[in-house]
């Protein structure tokens, strides 16, 4: 009898899960996700890399070097990678919708208290909990994409949120360049803050609650438990390294870029370099583009052609002119975004349970390897200049280069949907 029952339980819920329909391209639904997603990616790198174009500001400013200016993306990156691995787990058991709209409220009202930082360490103070509060959005919103949407539109849905982590930074960027030559940086920040504020609001009312994720108890060992078994995976194991890779090289270009075209060499203005910030557009179209593109033709065959990518900008931005820097830094920023949104879909597919904690390893690496490389990088620009900080970011992508050659001949662990 008891058997009859469990057995009837299993097909009813077997049932249920067949009934409960997944988000895919060309609905309202998915139209609805997408925004929504999109906006979330938007406020994400708005509000943690606005601080980018200012480094050469906030040296003047405070008198520091590049290594201690750095440390306004270092310290809430650092904040963020720890904070993806807690978030993670506290979505696995509150849901992911309500962790995220927390999440980007938070981080954009920190923003704004930020701006009206009375010193150095008070600001860095603000930005390190920023890093902390923001991390629920990232870590859940790959795992939303990965319950919610289906396997044939799980590329283009992470492409769409990708390209609003491009438009994010090159907003962020742009807008705090062009506004803190007009105005200060203090309003340049607090505006930022005010688009966070916006963007949460349009995520909070477009986005669908979660109809796959089931809810598991808030015990530790148990979640625990999730992030071994992921870093047993072979596969999973070489994309967080990827993450690492390819976060850290794009992280470190960005945050030393203003300071060689604002060097004596080109002599820059901060306007002019924070218009050149608009190259993050090339971001927009590569991870929708590329993310689509890899649900057809498969992602192994696109990845180490991004890497290669990245690899050829490098090379182009060692040329000792203004049009080198640029050109380097396009094909730079095409490469990156194409990679990263294939990482995210794959980390998403590979991981057969407790994607949010995949998503969170993933994450960590991705922000960790941004604020150690990131860092380093000011070590490099001071002793060495850009070719070191090229030198530095080559090795990273030949790294990432090894990896994706090694996972290009691994088979995939997850099953499609039917």
């Amino acid at each position: 009898m008891s058997t009859t029952i469990a057995d009837g339980r299993i097909a009813f819920q077997a049932e249920a899960e067949v009934q409960t329909p997944y988000i895919e391209r060309g609905t309202a639904e998915f139209r609805r996700t997408a925004v929504a997603l999109f906006c979330a990616g938007l406020a994400t790198f708005t509000l943690l890399y606005c601080t980018q174009p200012l480094l050469p500001v906030f040296s003047r400013e405070f008198g520091i070097g590049a290594v201690a200016s750095s440390l306004s993306i270092s310290l809430p990156s650092i904040a963020l990678a720890f904070g993806t691995l807690i978030a993670s787990s506290l979505s696995e058991t509150f849901g992911r919708k309500p962790l995220m709209i927390g999440a980007v409220f938070g981080s954009a009202g920190l923003t704004m208290l930020s701006a009206f930082a009375p010193s150095w360490e008070s600001f860095l103070v603000l930005r390190t909990l920023q890093g902390l509060v923001l991390a629920g959005l990232p870590a859940a919103a790959m795992a939303y994409l990965a319950e919610e949407v289906h396997p044939r539109s799980i590329g283009l849905s992470m492409g769409l949120y990708i390209s609003g982590n491009a438009l994010g930074g090159m907003i962020g960027r742009v807008g705090t360049g062009l506004l803190s030559d007009a105005t200060s940086w203090h309003f340049a920040i607090a505006v930022m803050g005010g688009l966070g504020l916006v963007m949460a609001l349009i995520f909070l009312m477009n986005l669908r609650p979660s109809r796959h994720f089931t809810p598991r108890p808030l015990r530790f060992m148990g979640l625990a438990q999730g992030f071994v078994v992921h870093l047993r995976e072979p596969g999973l194991r070489i994309l967080f390294l990827e993450g690492a890779m390819l976060m850290g090289g794009f992280v470190t270009i960005y945050n030393y870029i203003s300071y060689r075209l604002m060097a004596p060499e080109f002599g820059l203005s901060q306007t002019v370099v924070g218009l050149i910030f608009t190259v993050y557009l090339v971001g927009i179209v590569a991870s929708t583009f590329i993310g689509s593109l890899a649900d057809r033709l498969g992602r192994p065959k696109l990845f180490w052609m991004t890497v290669l990518t990245i690899i050829a900008g490098l090379g182009v931005s060692l040329h000792p002119s203004v049009t080198g820097a640029v050109l380097g830094l396009v094909i730079i920023t095409l490469g990156f975004f194409g990679a990263h949104s294939i990482c995210c879909a794959w980390v998403g597919r590979r991981a057969l349970t407790a994607k949010a904690q995949a998503s969170s390893l993933y994450l960590f690496s991705c922000y960790g390897g941004s604020a150690i490389i990131g860092s380093a990088g000011g070590w490099l620009w001071t002793d060495h200049g850009w070719p070191g900080v090229t030198a530095l970011v080559g090795v990273c992508m030949l790294i990432a280069l090894a990896g994706s050659i090694w996972l290009s001949r691994q088979k995939p662990l997850a099953p499609p949907v039917a």
